[in-house]
Formats: C-alpha cells, sequence, structure tokens
C-alpha cells in the first residue's frame, strides 16, 4: 500500500516514500563512486610501495650519476672512475630525458601555442576551420606506437636525421601537440571578450591585443597544458623506441650536436626490466622511482604555475 501524499507548511504535497526512495538511490550512487575512487587509489598505492620497496637501498647518489656497468668492455673509468658494482646507474638516459624534454618543450610552445593563437584569433569561423578543430581533437587521442611510426616515416627515413636526439623530440612534439593545441584555445577562449574590446577602444592593434592582454590572462592554463603534456611525454616509451632510441648508452648525448644517438630513462628501465638477474629487477625499481620523482617536479611546477598566475588568486 502505497504512502498518501504530505502536505507541508505551504500546501505543497509531495510523495514522502518516493523521496526517501530517491535518498537511497543517492546514497547507493555515491558508495559506488566512492568504491570506484578507492580501487584506483589502492592500486596506486599498492604499486607504489612494491616499487619503492624494490628499489630501497639501491636509489643512491651513485645510481644517478654513474652509467650502466653491466657492458664492461664499453665502459670508460677515465671519465667516471672506478666501475660500480651491480648493473650500474642511470645517468646518461637521466641527461637524454633532460635535453629530449628541452627541445620538445621548444618545438611545442612555439608550434602549440601559435596554432592556438592562429585557429582562436584569426582563422575564420568557417566548415574548414571546424574541420581542421575536430581533427585536432581527435588527434589527441591517437595511440603513441602510431606517432612513433609518423615520426620513423618523416623524421629518420625522409628527412634522413636517423635514430637522433632530433628526431625523437620532433616525434614527441608530435604526440602532444594536439592535446597543447586544445588546451592553449580553451585558455584563450576563456578570456572575457569584453578585455579585447576594451583594448580596441584604446586604439590597439590585433597583434597588441593579443601580446598585452589575451596571452597573459592565458597564460596559466597554456603553461598547465605544456608542462602537463610535457610529463606525459618524458614517460613515453613506444614513439622514441619506434625512432631508434638506444636502450643503453655508456655516454650521455651532447645537447650542441641533436643529430646524435640518444636514450632516455624510460628505455633504460625497460631495458633492465627484461633482464632475468635480480639486481637488474632492483635498478629497474630505482630507475621507475627516478622517473616518478620527475613527474611529479612537473605537476608541481604545473601547479604552483597555475596558481601564482591565477587572478582568483
Amino acid at each position: 500500500m502505497s504512502t498518501p501524499p504530505t502536505t507541508d507548511d505551504s500546501g505543497f504535497e509531495f510523495d514522502e516514500s518516493a523521496v526517501r526512495r530517491k535518498r537511497r538511490l543517492g546514497k547507493l550512487f555515491l558508495g559506488l563512486c566512492g568504491t570506484a575512487t578507492l580501487v584506483g587509489i589502492v592500486a596506486l598505492v599498492a604499486l607504489l610501495v612494491d616499487v619503492v620497496v624494490e628499489a630501497w637501498g639501491w636509489l643512491t647518489w651513485e645510481f644517478l650519476t654513474y652509467p650502466p656497468s653491466q657492458i664492461v668492455e664499453h665502459y670508460d673509468p677515465s671519465n667516471y672512475g672506478d666501475l660500480p658494482t651491480g648493473p650500474g646507474g642511470l645517468y646518461p638516459a637521466i641527461v637524454g630525458s633532460i635535453y629530449l624534454i628541452v627541445l620538445t618543450a621548444i618545438f611545442t610552445l612555439f608550434l602549440g601555442v601559435g596554432a592556438a593563437i592562429y585557429l582562436e584569433e584569426y582563422a575564420p569561423d568557417n566548415r574548414l576551420t571546424r574541420f581542421i578543430e575536430a581533427n585536432i581533437t581527435n588527434l589527441a587521442g591517437v595511440p603513441s606506437i602510431v606517432y612513433g611510426l609518423l615520426g620513423l616515416a618523416v623524421f629518420v627515413r625522409a628527412l634522413q636525421t636517423g635514430a637522433s636526439l632530433i628526431a625523437g623530440a620532433l616525434t614527441l612534439t608530435l604526440l602532444i601537440l594536439p592535446i597543447v593545441i586544445v588546451q592553449s584555445q580553451e585558455s584563450l577562449r576563456a578570456v572575457p571578450d569584453s578585455m579585447r574590446q576594451a583594448s580596441y577602444g584604446t586604439g590597439a592593434t590585433k597583434w597588441q591585443t593579443i601580446r598585452n592582454v589575451v596571452l597573459p590572462e592565458a597564460v596559466p592554463g597554456i603553461m598547465t597544458g605544456i608542462i602537463l603534456s610535457l610529463s606525459r611525454a618524458i614517460g613515453e616509451t613506444a614513439p622514441i623506441l619506434m625512432v631508434g632510441a638506444a636502450t643503453t648508452m655508456f655516454t650521455p648525448p651532447e645537447l650542441t650536436d641533436p643529430t646524435g644517438p640518444f636514450s632516455a630513462m624510460p628505455m633504460q628501465i625497460f631495458e633492465w626490466a627484461k633482464l632475468p638477474d635480480g639486481d637488474f629487477q632492483h635498478v629497474a625499481a630505482a630507475g621507475i622511482v627516478v622517473l616518478l620523482t620527475v613527474l611529479l617536479l612537473m605537476n608541481a611546477v604545473a601547479i604552483y604555475i597555475r596558481n601564482a598566475y591565477d587572478p582568483r588568486g
């Protein structure tokens, strides 16, 4: 038997049983959301604990400053001193990752932000522009291995760059460019149009308005998007594997020679992880800790920039 409607003080009738039922459904939905969140957090904590336990005692200063030593004949004691015991360190891969990300950041900053400014501020609002924007959004979801194959075909073979640092940086630029363009467009679009009109009212040109009014307001969102995209790129293995990044190097790459060979932290960790000896599993875990630390630092920088330039802060 259903509960008769209840009338409140204002004369409005409502079904009390229906209200209780909706409250129970709301609590059930909240519990499901909490469970889903807890599953992700527990899995992440378990993974981090496992990696830290494996890396305990192996993450030393020598690990950060020495090259790998599993192939003794390639080791030059005059450069680094006595040969360290065990599988050695991660130093060449750390330097390679830093150089790779620096070059990728330079290419991404100019190409990504420039494309976003053109599409948002200069391009006419027609079918062609909307078609380009839709395809840029779709490209953000393309698997990274596809960009690796594209980098192999275009940069390594067509442009004859070889398995070089510049080829890896350009390939990673292609990978994160759609994300940076979309994020930069959203940041530019978030700037109130009244600020543009006020600038035009003072006699400023379109470029002066973009440079002095729009870009300063959009910098937090643009920089946050770029840094978060770079933090994704630094952990990618498939694209740089396709363009020929070395799995192991015993000397760091030269930034003054971007056409030379290079390695990166994901490649060296991948090489260590597939080896059967127990020592390599420990140094692979230590490398993962270093890589995660770099990722967390980059995300912290993104948060700091967003908060520092947030006008509401």
